[in-house]
C-alpha cells in the first residue's frame, strides 16, 4: 500500500513537471522575437533610417516582417469589390506660402517638380548621404529649383501631388464606399492613422495636388523624427463616415454625394502633432509611407 501511494505521488509530480515545461515552451513560442544584431545590420544595409530601425529594435513588431503587406483600398459595391491601385506621390518645393492648393497650382516650379519626379531616384540617393547639401545639389543639377536656391530661406513649402491631369479609375457612383486596410503596413503603427478622402486640385493640366505644408529647407534629408507635418497641413478634406472594423481596417464613405471631379483616399495621422522623419517621408518608408501613397479616383459626370 505504501509503495503504491509513493508510486502515485511520483507519477503526479512527474506530470506536474512536464506541464511546467510545456507551458514554458508554449510561452516562449508565443513571445515575439526581438530584433537581432544581424537584423539591425540587414536593415542598415537596406538603407532604412535610424527612426525605423530604432522602433523595430526596441519594440517587438505586431506583424512579423515576413507578413508585411502594403496598404490596400477597395471600392465596395453590392456585387463585387474593385481594388484601386496604389499610386506614389511626388514631392515638390516652392517659396510660395501655402494659402490654398489653388494658388499653388499656378506655381510652375511645383508642377515641374511633380512631373519630373525629382524625389524618385535622385532624392533617394541624396538623402542617404544625410546631407542637406546633397539634396540642394540634386535640385540645382536638375535645373528645377536652381533659381530659388540663390536666396535660401529657412522654411519652404512642400507639396505632394500625383502626375497626370486625371485618374484612370472612373467611378459611376457619387457615394463610393471604400474599404481601406493598412493593418500590416511595414514599420507603421496602425492605431496612429485613419483613412480620409480628399479632393485633388488639378494643376496646369499636368498633375493633381494632394496637400501641402511648410518645413525646414533640408527636411527631406533629415532623419530626425521632429517634423510635425500634419499640424498645419493644407488639403481639401471631404466629410466622411468612418467605420473601424479592426486595427488598421476601415470602411469610409462620403457623408454627402461627391460632385464630379478628382479625389483620393489617403492615410493621415490621428494626432495632428505626430512627428515624422523627413528622410522617411522622402523615401516613403516607415510612417513616412502614409504621405507617400494615395489611391486616386474620378467621379464621372454621369455618376449617380
Amino acid at each position: 500500500m505504501i509503495k503504491r501511494k509513493t508510486r502515485t505521488v511520483l507519477t503526479l509530480a512527474a506530470l506536474a513537471a512536464c506541464s511546467v515545461v510545456v507551458c514554458r515552451i508554449s510561452l516562449a513560442q508565443q513571445a515575439p522575437k526581438q530584433l537581432s544584431n544581424d537584423g539591425v545590420i540587414r536593415m542598415v544595409q537596406a538603407g532604412l533610417s535610424e527612426s525605423v530601425i530604432g522602433v523595430a529594435s526596441t519594440t517587438p513588431p505586431t506583424v512579423p516582417a515576413s507578413r508585411w503587406e502594403m496598404p490596400s483600398v477597395y471600392v465596395l459595391t453590392m456585387r463585387s469589390a474593385q481594388e484601386l491601385p496604389r499610386e506614389k506621390t511626388q514631392l515638390a518645393e516652392t517659396k510660395t506660402k501655402p494659402r490654398s492648393l489653388a494658388s499653388l497650382a499656378g506655381d510652375s516650379s511645383v508642377t515641374q517638380g511633380i512631373q519630373a519626379g525629382v524625389n524618385d531616384v535622385a532624392w533617394d540617393a541624396a538623402t542617404h548621404t544625410h546631407s542637406g547639401i546633397g539634396g540642394s545639389a540634386v535640385m540645382q543639377g536638375g535645373n528645377i529649383f536652381g533659381g530659388m536656391m540663390a536666396n535660401r530661406q529657412a522654411t519652404v513649402t512642400y507639396i505632394w501631388g500625383v502626375p497626370g491631369p486625371a485618374s484612370a479609375n472612373i467611378l459611376q457612383t457619387s457615394t463610393p464606399k471604400l474599404e481601406v486596410n493598412f493593418a500590416k503596413a511595414p514599420g507603421v503603427n496602425p492605431d496612429e492613422f485613419a483613412p480620409e478622402i480628399v479632393k485633388l486640385t488639378p494643376a496646369q493640366n499636368t498633375c493633381r495636388l494632394v496637400g501641402a505644408t511648410q518645413g525646414k529647407e533640408d527636411a527631406r534629408s533629415d532623419n530626425a523624427a521632429d517634423w510635425e507635418i500634419y499640424s498645419n497641413f493644407l488639403e481639401d478634406r471631404v466629410p466622411v463616415n468612418v467605420e473601424k472594423i479592426s486595427s488598421g481596417d476601415y470602411n469610409v464613405s462620403p457623408q454627402t454625394p461627391l460632385l464630379p471631379g478628382q479625389y483620393a483616399a489617403v492615410l493621415r495621422p490621428i494626432a495632428k502633432d505626430k512627428k515624422f522623419s523627413g528622410g522617411d517621408v522622402a523615401r516613403g518608408q516607415g510612417a513616412g509611407l502614409m504621405f507617400n501613397a494615395v489611391w486616386t479616383f474620378q467621379v464621372a459626370d454621369s455618376a449617380q
